[in-house]
């Protein structure tokens, strides 16, 4: 019988091998599957106890441990909604989740509460639109709770109760933010068959990503769908070895993939710039059969360098939160040629259309279309309405501007919106710029991505001044001690440019293509 719960991944694994670890933290605590399994079990029921049914939302802001694999996968299995958010939000961004998404409960760990009671604090008094607010209940974890709290270990304690099977997989199971066109925060729908799917159709990539014998690296963020579905999924689905580690460290992470033996890396871009060159990295990477790149674009050069001093293969993919996540792989390519992120998994369709959304015969670099994918792993809309999901037939507009060679392998040219990726995390130039605009003294700013080494892309901020006048050099701190007070650390400017004016179209329109062009320049040493 076809699973329709992807909290069942674990039940199932469970049955077979009960006895074999699933899940460690690179300080040594872990669970069997069997063990994961009751405590998925502990952590439904003391949903349940605590007044959580079938479509709550359950905010989840904790870093990669066991306690957020748990806490995920009993959410899932109480038939309530997760949303992983970053850890590292502001006060102010939490609050905005949770007024968003009306989430019911939060769960916090020590690095996180703080922020969490902050934002809850915040809430008081607050209404959503219009509607009476009502905060939400705060689950701590590692850390003794505050009055009207409740500790991860009093929600786990509560009497087993089972539940039910899903009785539909197109059930919403997961939110995830992604930000939007606006400044609003604007999560993307995951049904449990979006998230299903997606995880079988990476299964059947040949040659595999992942064995039942794997050791599988989790240095990704679990709160990022990467992290979250694309390894996490993967793991439950072919019952390998998870090996949870709390952030990316140049030397920390080499060690740990040492001490576990770990075969299998998913990573981010920027990891690859942080080993290029180490001494001894082909030795330190011993254990590793393959390295896993997504979230962003790795250019063909990276890779073959990387490849060539350690002689591990390398094979990237292309992936979006709203298709839960991977959309396609060079291990599905015949022939994987540079500059490709591969071709599309099976029962995945790729098609590229003009302007007007025509589709086009075929593109070429020089005549690039932009990018529609359908597929059972696409998303059900945005929050909370379902608007902006796939047509009618099933296509939906990724935003991102590619073509498709003779083989069927596709290659990313630019993107229709103006979303900057820092180190695998989408940033939308509005919600810094709402930011940057409510700093005293600034008329307007434009917000845009530049290439980094070390990030990927790096966010820079152009402010213009209400007076000519102004001290630049203050009105430049305001707007950085705004962004640090407003917004999560790899949203905030790495710079901010004060000018008299910003070029502008005919019509009046930012014309960001003319400041991204004078940031090639100046990369390129044209300008100071």
């Amino acid at each position: 019988m076809p699973l329709t719960d992807v909290a069942a991944l674990v039940t199932a694994a469970a049955a077979e091998q009960p006895e074999r670890l699933a899940v460690v933290e690179a300080g040594g605590r872990g669970m069997t599957w069997a063990e994961l399994d009751v405590e998925v079990d502990r952590v439904a029921s003391g949903l349940g106890a605590s007044g959580i049914v079938a479509g709550h939302r359950v905010m989840i802001a904790a870093g990669n441990r066991l306690e957020f694999v748990a806490t995920y996968l009993g959410v899932l299995r109480a038939q309530a909604v997760a949303v992983p958010v970053n850890p590292g939000s502001t006060p102010a961004e939490l609050a905005r989740m949770v007024v968003d998404a009306g989430a019911r409960l939060v769960v916090a760990d020590a690095d996180t509460a703080a922020s969490v009671r902050e934002a809850v604090a915040a809430m008081a008094g607050w209404d959503g639109e219009g509607a009476p607010l009502t905060p939400p209940r705060v689950v701590v974890i590692g850390v003794e709770p505050a009055p009207g709290e409740k500790s991860y270990d009093d929600l786990r304690s509560a009497a087993v109760r089972p539940v039910p099977p899903l009785p539909d997989p197109e059930k919403l199971a997961v939110l995830l933010y992604t930000g939007g066109a606006t400044a609003r925060p604007r999560a993307a729908m995951l049904s449990h068959r979006a998230l299903l799917a997606n995880i079988e159709q990476v299964a059947a990539v040949r040659p595999p990503m992942m064995h039942s014998d794997d050791v599988v690296l989790g240095v990704l963020p679990l709160f990022h769908v990467y992290g979250l579905n694309a390894v996490l999924g993967g793991v439950l689905r072919h019952r390998a070895k998870l090996v949870l580690a709390e952030r990316f460290d140049r030397e920390g992470t080499l060690d740990l993939i040492e001490d576990e033996a770990c075969s299998v890396v998913p990573v981010a871009p920027p990891v690859f710039a942080q080993w290029q060159g180490m001494e001894a990295l082909t030795e330190r990477l011993g254990p590793v059969r393959l390295i896993l790149s997504g979230s962003a674009p790795l250019s063909a050069e990276t890779i073959e360098a990387f490849s060539g001093q350690t002689g591990i293969p390398v094979h990237q993919g292309y992936g979006l939160t709203e298709a839960a996540p991977v959309v396609t792989s060079t291990l599905c390519s015949a022939d994987p040629k540079p500059g490709s992120v591969g071709a599309a998994l099976d029962g995945i369709d790729l098609r590229l259309v003009d302007d007007d959304g025509v589709p086009l015969g075929g593109a070429t670099a020089d005549d690039p279309g932009e990018i529609q994918v359908r597929g059972a792993n696409l998303f059900s809309g945005y929050w909370p309405d379902g608007s902006g999901g796939p047509d009618a037939e099933g296509w939906w507009s990724t935003g991102d501007v590619g073509f498709l060679d003779d083989a069927g392998d596709l290659y990313l040219v630019d993107r229709v919106k103006e979303l900057v990726i820092v180190s695998g995390f989408n940033v939308y130039p509005t919600e810094v710029e709402a930011v940057v605009d409510e700093v005293p003294g600034v008329r307007q700013s434009a917000v845009i991505g530049v290439p980094d080494d070390a990030t990927g892309e790096a966010v820079v901020a152009y402010v213009v001044a209400d007076d000519p006048a102004a001290d630049a050099d203050a009105l430049r701190t305001a707007v950085e001690a705004a962004c640090e007070l407003n917004l999560a650390r790899f949203k905030n400017p790495s710079r901010v440019e004060v000018v008299d004016a910003l070029p502008r179209t005919v019509t009046g329109k930012v014309q960001k293509g003319r400041l991204r062009g004078a940031e090639r320049r100046r990369q390129r040493g044209d300008l100071l």
